[in-house]
């Protein structure tokens, strides 16, 4: 700052020590009291606002959630206000597998005149907003289901219902209406005559679970077959039954 912005060595090295504070609403509190800062007027109305907003998240229950850091800066040809992002913590779990370093997943802040560029007259308009890091978010996600051994899915749905046969659609969507009545996240092909190696590839393309199939053999005894997608075991069940051994596995889990 010495040979960039030409400040005297004692007030960048003042900045430098500002910079390096970090902490709550004592911080704050802290800075009120900071004999520079109390006589700066842009600096007082800028405490009022984070000491105004700490009184706000401690009634929301989450100002131990937020680290206020001197060392923040971004956009300052557009922010007016209180900026802010949204970092990861890794959990204690995770605390000894190698660190994601992914930076902040989320970052905003207030621009009350940028909006007010486009108003005819000139009037600022109070803005508040941010931009959410998807991507990083997504690798975050990836990340930890591989931590943790879990498969990553694309979809939400339990149980796909299948058959062997033609021309049996209507029956599909008759035992595919009764898994919704339960609660139970289903889906099929909605094709007249899927062949049954291509409904089941979906399955364990997709990662769902368990596979009902419906045929000929199984409308006329009264039962259906429940397949292990990971196992490719499969079971007779009674129709009546199918629904509570579903949500048997799904608990299981």
């Amino acid at each position: 700052m010495v040979a960039q912005k030409g400040l005297a060595p004692e007030v960048a090295d003042r900045i430098g020590d500002y910079v390096q504070c970090h902490g709550g609403v004592s911080l704050v509190e802290q800075l009120f009291q900071d004999p520079r800062l109390s006589q700066s007027k842009q600096a007082l109305e800028g405490l009022r606002d984070l000491k105004l907003l700490y009184e706000y998240l401690t009634l929301f229950g989450i100002a131990e959630k937020i680290s206020f850091d001197l060392s923040l800066a971004r956009g300052l040809d557009y922010y007016t206000g209180v900026i802010y992002e949204a970092v990861l913590l890794q959990s204690p779990a995770e605390a000894e597998e190698e660190p994601l370093n992914v930076g902040s997943v989320a970052a905003g802040g207030r621009y009350d005149e940028l909006v007010g560029m486009f108003n005819p007259k000139g009037h600022k308009v109070p803005c508040v907003g941010l931009s959410i890091g998807v991507e990083r978010i997504f690798s975050i996600v990836e990340q930890r289901m591989k931590t943790f051994g879990e498969k990553i899915r694309t979809t939400e749905t339990q149980v796909f219902v299948a058959t062997p046969q033609k021309n049996f659609l209507q029956e599909r969507l008759k035992l595919i209406a009764e898994l919704w009545d339960a609660g139970i996240k289903a889906e099929l092909l909605y094709k007249n005559n899927p062949k049954l190696l291509t409904q089941l590839h979906y399955c364990e393309n997709m990662g769902i679970p368990l596979v009902v199939i419906i045929g000929e053999e199984e409308l006329k005894e009264g039962v259906l077959k429940l397949r292990s997608v990971a196992s490719r075991e499969e079971v007779a069940i009674k129709r009546e039954n199918l629904v509570a051994e579903i949500q048997k596995r799904l608990f299981e889990s």
